[in-house]
């Protein structure tokens, strides 16, 4: 490999080094990484760039206009694919959930995590639903609701009381007197 830049202080070793870390990242990240070495090693020319590191040109040339407006680019692939959540395509049903669900919820009586423990099973959940009006499409299957139930931090378990603490053993200053 030639370098053209008569004064590039990088070694063979060193491009290996850069295109090994490149290679570890990816999307907006790396593109950044490629715009801060063509910048420091190159000029700020995509092109030289290309040459150096064998890096695409276009992916460097998107970093260095990422760069310069601080505005970073999303690929349509992750953008558009994948199965949106339940929640997030019935937004209104998904209120409705959360409210019947909250009435129906109580906070771990310790207090030492934010898991609120329900009653409410998912068939019951669905029953609730369907009697706002909510139909068709918008109600899940049985199973879906109660993972929902469970993304919303909902635990189907018995309502739980707080058990007092244990007596202890070793007599307490009051208790002498």
């Amino acid at each position: 490999m030639k370098l053209k830049q008569k004064n590039n202080p990088l070694t063979p070793s060193m491009v290996d080094d850069l295109r090994l870390a490149a290679s570890k990242m990816t999307g907006a990240e790396r593109r950044s990484f490629q715009a801060e070495m063509c910048l420091k090693y190159c000029g700020g020319s995509a092109r030289q760039t290309e040459i150096v590191f064998g890096w695409g040109r276009k992916n460097v040339q998107l970093g260095l206009h990422e760069k310069r407006t601080g505005i970073v680019c999303l690929g349509l692939q992750s953008v558009n694919s994948g199965c949106k959540k339940w929640e997030e395509r019935y937004p209104i049903v998904a209120q409705s959930l959360k409210e019947i669900a909250e009435a129906h919820a109580q906070q771990n009586p310790t207090f030492n995590n934010p898991i609120a423990y329900t009653r409410l099973t998912a068939a019951e959940a669905i029953k609730q639903l369907r009697n706002l009006g909510y139909n068709g499409e918008e109600v899940p299957a049985a199973s879906t609701m109660a993972d929902i139930l469970n993304r919303l931090g909902y635990r189907l378990r018995k309502v739980v009381k707080a058990k007092p603490k244990k007596k202890s053993r070793r007599r307490t200053l009051s208790s002498r007197i």
